[in-house]
């Protein structure tokens, strides 16, 4: 009989740095502190109120916004690691945590690295590389030029040999960030050139690649765990196939129809991946799924824990940041890969501060309001482990069935209430995740819950995850990484004019507010009997929160205390009348009205508009009324009277030919100048907004007739930029 001589457990480090923020910050510190670890956070100077500050055991300012001169000063980490005492640093995933340098820098210090070893992350951190090494370890890869050469005409002529549509794609980096995909020659160095700029601001590395784009692909990836024992398992494979610019926005795990033997080779490829470079810690291997032939092809590996991991730990029990901390403090994996378990499904929604309607470009602003589902879990529940037929295999054949799953609800967040959330970072406001036994069940309590997700203050994409996960073709699991694309005109169907109850509840909303606004007196009280009996009349202008919209008005006549007439006329001239209407305020947002035989409970949440903005016909220099009802969210505007935005300098409003700031941004470069020609199309202003550029286009041909912002300016949403008039010959 041969003995198997198991090393001792090597106890947990007493404090660790966690060198991040936001919602994963928040993430590692709730996993310390179950654990009995002390945590030290950093933070930068718009991040003093944040929550992973207030959260950690102590905090400590970095620097500057600009994450150059905070988040990703190495000197400085390193420093408050020693000032602290902290043993080790928790990277987090962006900023550092795929950074050989660190790593590296770490080690030297004597301060050790929650994560790979630095040979790992430059051999795979490497897009180049690690498809040189994953081919040697007989893992199939995406035809296309990995080399060094960097010349736009060198590689515009191996994107022509390869065959368009090819993807440019930064050699180091991930999150969509430095990714473009060209259609054809003609767009070919404008696009490089797009992604390079963005691949040095968020990687500080401009370097690309080019690879054959599939057309029809699958984003299935593999988590794998592995530790300085030489063991790598398996925890599953997750699909995050629906995405947008380039990024995930919903994930799920186990990727939906994907066979016994198909879910068994992604595995084993993905662990000889791992194994190939020496890993140690928490990875993910990323494939392209081709549907069209049902073959993959390695695409990346990411050398750190992924936004996504919560799905994987819900359906497998397990907390991977406790496994993170345990790996990193030189102990053995836990479990082997034939007692990891596989049970029930779980889905990942992003909550992102974007605008879905417009090209899911990112907001920015404070949260004014927030309201979201009740969490049933803090962490994954705990599962027995799996009892599978033989013990090393990657079989998932289980002798026993598996437990029920109790559907639960967790929620990743690292923003309250009155949080800014700032132009900066990534606009990633929280992590939405849910459990349950099977898809079906999963789907069902995601939508409920992103039914209960209320934000006012920036624009989120709940809505649209709502209707994602609604679409016939989500359910069914048809999805590819072009499922957005392919049903645009279903996820945005043109804007109509909001129901008649929604412009009914509105006004009376505006009407109550101001009622308990005032003083508490006799005459504030006696409503209908005031002024010798006259019923009080109040009429209301409101319209939808989108371009050209044409007010509605409804007119609010005050029987008596809570007791309502309300007559709507919508824009289109019908009108409806609400007779003997009970209304009150529940609170300052939550109004409960009983409109015809209906009861309803609304929340009605105000948003006004900044102090310093001048009245305009731009909506937002207007107030807006944001209506949460029957799992929808409708944005009213009150318009500003005509006389005001004149005052204001606005007028009719901006030309056609003005282009103005879709979002709070910094300005990037300015291409155009004042007399200057320019044809429909032409790229004018490059903006940045959280890590994302955005080319603003000329609406129309004509002449500038004026530049309103300078290269490194930070403009404000709605502000003017450029305005083109038409030339005579146009």
């Amino acid at each position: 009989m041969v003995l198997i001589r198991v090393p001792p457990r090597r106890p947990h480090f007493d404090k660790i740095l966690i060198a991040n923020r936001g919602e994963i910050a928040c993430r590692v510190i709730r996993t310390a502190k179950k654990l009995g670890i002390r945590t030290v956070a950093v933070y930068s100077e718009v991040d003093a109120d944040s929550m992973h500050a207030q959260l950690a055991d102590e905090a400590y300012c970095i620097g500057p916004a600009q994450s150059s001169d905070s988040y990703l000063r190495i000197d400085k980490i390193i420093d408050i690691c020693h000032r602290s005492g902290a043993q080790a640093v928790h990277p987090g995933y962006g900023f550092l945590s795929e950074n050989a340098k660190f790593a590296e820098m770490l080690a030297a210090e004597g301060i050790v690295f929650i994560g790979p070893p630095a040979s790992a992350i430059t051999s795979m951190g490497s897009k180049s590389e690690s498809k040189n090494i994953m081919t040697t370890a007989g893992v199939p890869c995406v035809p296309g030029y990995h080399g060094t050469n960097q010349d736009p005409d060198f590689l515009l002529s191996e994107a022509q040999k390869i065959g368009f549509p090819v993807l440019v794609k930064a050699v180091h980096g991930g999150g969509g960030k430095g990714m473009r995909t060209v259609h054809s020659a003609l767009d070919f160095k404008e696009a490089l050139a797009s992604a390079r700029r963005e691949a040095q601001k968020s990687f500080g590395n401009a370097d690309v690649l080019v690879e054959k784009f599939v057309t029809r692909p699958r984003h299935v990836e593999v988590q794998v765990f592995a530790d300085t024992f030489g063991n790598a398992v398996s925890l599953w494979e997750r699909d995050c196939s629906v995405q947008r610019r380039n990024q995930k926005i919903i994930e799920e795990a186990p990727a939906p129809g994907l066979s016994p033997e198909l879910r068994t080779d992604l595995s084993e490829k993905a662990v000889a991946a791992a194994k190939a470079v020496n890993y140690v810690g928490a990875g993910t291997v990323e494939f392209i799924f081709d549907k069209d032939t049902e073959k993959f092809y390695f695409m990346e590996m990411n050398t750190r824990l992924q936004v996504e991991h919560p799905v994987s730990e819900m359906i497998t029990g397990l907390d991977l940041v406790e496994w993170q901390l345990e790996v990193a403090a030189g102990n053995p994996l836990s479990l082997s890969q034939s007692e990891i378990p596989m049970v029930g499904h779980a889905f990942e929604a992003r909550i992102y501060a974007e605008n879905p309607r417009n090209d899911f470009l990112p907001d920015s602003g404070r949260l004014l309001y927030l309201s979201t589902p009740e969490p049933t879990t803090i962490f994954a529940p705990a599962l027995p482990p799996a009892l599978a037929v033989t013990s090393d295999s990657l079989s998932l054949v289980q002798t026993m069935p598996p437990p029920r799953v109790t559907p639960s609800v967790r929620l990743e967040q690292g923003f309250g209430v009155g949080a800014q959330i700032g132009v900066f970072y990534d606009p990633m406001i929280a992590k939405l995740v849910v459990h349950a036994e099977d898809r079906t069940a999963a789907l069902r309590v995601l939508r409920k819950a992103l039914d209960d997700y209320k934000v006012v203050g920036v624009s989120t994409n709940i809505e649209f995850l709502r209707t994602l996960a609604g679409h016939q073709a989500f359910i069914a699991g048809d999805v590819d990484t072009g499922f957005i694309p392919k049903h645009r005109e279903e996820f945005f169907p043109p804007i109509t004019d909001p129901g008649v109850e929604v412009f009914a509840q509105a006004a009376l909303f505006v009407v109550l507010r101001e009622r308990t606004s005032l003083t508490q007196s006799p005459w504030s009280s006696l409503g209908a009997r005031r002024f010798n009996g006259d019923a009080l009349k109040r009429t209301i202008a409101l319209q939808a929160d989108v371009d050209g919209a044409i007010p509605s008005t409804i007119a609010v006549t005050t029987l008596g205390p809570n007791l309502f007439d309300v007559a709507v006329t919508l824009s289109s001239g019908v009108e409806t009348v609400y007779a003997f209407v009970s209304a009150h305020l529940l609170s300052p947002t939550e109004l409960v009205a009983t409109l015809g035989l209906r009861a309803c409970r609304t929340t009605i949440v105000s948003q006004t508009p900044p102090a310093h903005a001048a009245a305009s016909a731009v909506h937002s220099t207007m107030e807006r009324l944001h209506i949460f009802a029957d799992g929808e969210r409708t944005s009213l505007v009150l318009p500003s009277p005509t006389w005001l935005r004149t005052l204001g300098g606005d007028g009719l409003g901006a030309g056609a030919g003005a282009l103005r700031a879709p979002m709070p941004s910094l300005v990037v470069e300015v291409k155009v100048g004042v007399g200057d020609i320019v044809e429909q199309g032409d790229a004018v202003i490059v903006l940045e907004s959280m890590k994302t550029e955005t080319v603003l286009r000329a609406p129309r041909a004509g002449i500038v007739k004026a530049v309103g912002c300078a290269k490194g300016e930070m403009v404000e949403e709605g502000k003017e930029l450029v305005d083109i008039e038409q030339s005579e010959e146009a």
